[in-house]
């Protein structure tokens, strides 16, 4: 079993900056990448970035191109969302996921094997 826990969610205005973490921990083996995604209130579950945990290669939704960093501390086993420019939009509870031993879809929730309790972020105008 593998536990998520992610951090550092809050209240942002318009223009600001967030960096969220998430820790994994338990049996962590075989893990290929772990991904961000976000759920805004009634919509589906949606890519936000993920990092491949070998290589280092990072993969970007197209709406956070420039102004969002992906990043990995593989040691601690920790993933970060640096989080730059954030707008209104951006409003959303924040899920981290890891995936194990299949190096593809990145980007498909469905291909994630655990995830964390989720953190809010929300961005005023």
């Amino acid at each position: 079993q593998v536990q998520l826990v992610e951090s550092g969610g809050g209240l942002v205005q318009a223009g600001g900056s967030l960096r969220l973490s998430c820790a994994a921990s338990g049996r962590t083996f075989g893990t290929s990448a772990m991904g961000w995604f976000r759920q805004a209130p009634g919509k589906e579950r949606e890519f936000v970035a993920a990092i491949d945990w070998s290589s280092g290669r990072t993969y970007y939704a197209d709406s956070v191109k420039g102004r969002f960093a992906i990043s990995r501390d593989n040691p601690k086993n920790t993933v970060y969302l640096q989080m730059h420019s954030l707008k209104p939009e951006d409003t959303a509870v924040y899920y981290c996921g890891l995936k194990r031993y299949y190096y593809n879809n990145y980007d498909s929730p469905a291909k994630y094997d655990y995830w964390g309790q989720g953190t809010q972020v929300t961005v005023s105008s």
